[in-house]
């Protein structure tokens, strides 16, 4: 699996400074011991250290490095599944529960800023958009799903207003919503390592873990220390790779690629995005994109499944980005990054515990930014004993992606077919 150089990336151009933690040495003991130290694993330490637990983090590399220092920014709500197949599996009451999560979710991440202070640029509103008629009628239909919830607020946009709020040609219609938004992803991730680290929590970074125990007596083991704990969070998602088989085997790591042009002033930047709102479309490879604090355009798109980097990360994203504003051709391209989210089979999110002791969280499959500190939570509120959203989302089976070690190249197939669907609609 590539490594994907994080120091291209805009945000780690732009990042606050943030302190070193050292690297893991020697026996350690703890409540808690969490292996990673990106959303899911500082939002676990976070509840828990605040709790009176102790709790130690352990880090591959340092805090924010996988994909919650190089997402996209966008703080999604929902699900990347509709509430009527949440409550398929989980029942009326249980979805109510499931709505709390996913409503819930984007919340959280505001509400974590404004206690913390964390500086990030959060800026809310959040607009899908449909290029076709189709996906435009589907975007009328989780209007009225959100209203069945409680969801309220949104607005739709047809033919030419939409370019009220995109400037270009590409979209039929687009529905806003103003419970979503968009951060500076790394600078959130530092800003909560700095939160829970405040709150009692030791985080060790580049202590790689090279053998779990996930038993009745749990422990973390690198190169040159360990920790061993009464309860152990898998928090790695995508980068977790082969350390834990069973959740290796159910989730599909997906890279996914972002360019950042130059600073395009504010008058231009007005032009694409009137109202600096994150942006994504409704294609089954999607493209996602916002202005950065600065006023560059920050988009993202394309997708591989092979693991291997393209060659050419800003000639793999930018006609993407020409598709939708042509007249960014003669704009420099600054940053070009890229990394792996989680997928799992039905798109929801894994969230389980292996034996008594070890609990996981992963799979977000594109909404990781928000859900991925929701999921968190609800691991440390798992080990204080407050189960109900755990026995909810634990509710959700997923199925091993089929192929076995040939899942890789049925699924580049797959997604081949999709994106030439995209294309040719």
């Amino acid at each position: 699996m590539a490594k994907f150089d994080d120091t291209r990336s805009y945000y780690r151009a732009t990042a606050h400074a943030a302190p070193s933690h050292p690297r893991l040495e020697g026996e350690h003991k703890a409540d808690v011991a969490i292996l990673g130290a990106g959303y899911t694993g500082l939002s676990a330490a976070l509840e828990l250290a605040e709790a009176g637990y102790s709790v130690i983090v352990v880090e591959a590399e340092t805090v924010g490095f996988g994909a919650s220092g190089r997402n996209g920014g966008q703080v999604c709500s929902g699900f990347n599944k509709s509430m009527h197949h949440v409550e398929k599996v989980v029942g009326s009451e249980g979805a109510k529960v499931a709505w709390e999560i996913a409503d819930g979710a984007p919340k959280l991440v505001g509400e974590r800023i404004k206690k913390y202070g964390i500086d990030c640029d959060l800026k809310w509103g959040y607009l899908h958009a449909a290029e076709k008629k189709s996906q435009f009628e589907g975007l009328k239909e989780d209007q009225a799903e959100w209203e069945k919830w409680g969801y309220t607020g949104s607005k739709l946009y047809e033919g030419s207003a939409v370019r009220e709020k995109i400037g270009t040609d590409r979209y039929v219609g687009a529905l806003w919503e103003p419970g979503a938004g968009h951060v500076h992803p790394l600078n959130y991730c530092l800003g909560l390592g700095k939160a829970a680290h405040e709150a009692g929590a030791q985080i060790f970074e580049n202590s790689r873990a090279i053998r779990l125990d996930t038993g009745d007596k749990p422990a973390i083991h690198t190169e040159h220390g360990s920790v061993h704990a009464e309860h152990l969070i898998l928090a790695g998602n995508a980068y977790l790779r082969e350390t834990e088989p069973y959740l290796f085997r159910r989730l599909m790591p997906v890279g996914s690629y972002i360019v950042a042009t130059e600073p395009l002033g504010d008058n231009r930047a007005k032009t694409l995005l009137p109202t600096d709102d994150a942006v994504s479309n409704c294609n089954f490879i999607v493209d996602y994109y916002r202005l950065s604090a600065d006023k560059r355009m920050l988009f993202g798109g394309r997708a591989t499944y092979s693991g291997l980097e393209p060659n050419d990360l800003g000639g793999f994203v930018r006609p993407r980005m020409l598709h939708v504003f042509p007249e960014l051709d003669d704009v420099k391209i600054d940053h070009v990054w890229g990394g792996y989210i989680g997928i799992t089979v039905d798109r929801m999110p894994h969230v389980g515990r292996i034996g008594n002791r070890t609990y996981f969280s992963q799979g977000y499959s594109g909404h990781g930014l928000a859900l991925s500190n929701m999921c968190g939570k609800i691991l440390a509120e798992a080990i204080k004993g407050q189960t109900q959203k755990f026995d909810i989302m634990h509710k959700f089976k997923h199925p091993i992606f089929p192929g076995g070690r040939f899942r890789t190249p049925l699924l580049t197939l797959g997604m081949f077919w999709y994106r030439l669907k995209d294309a040719l609609a």
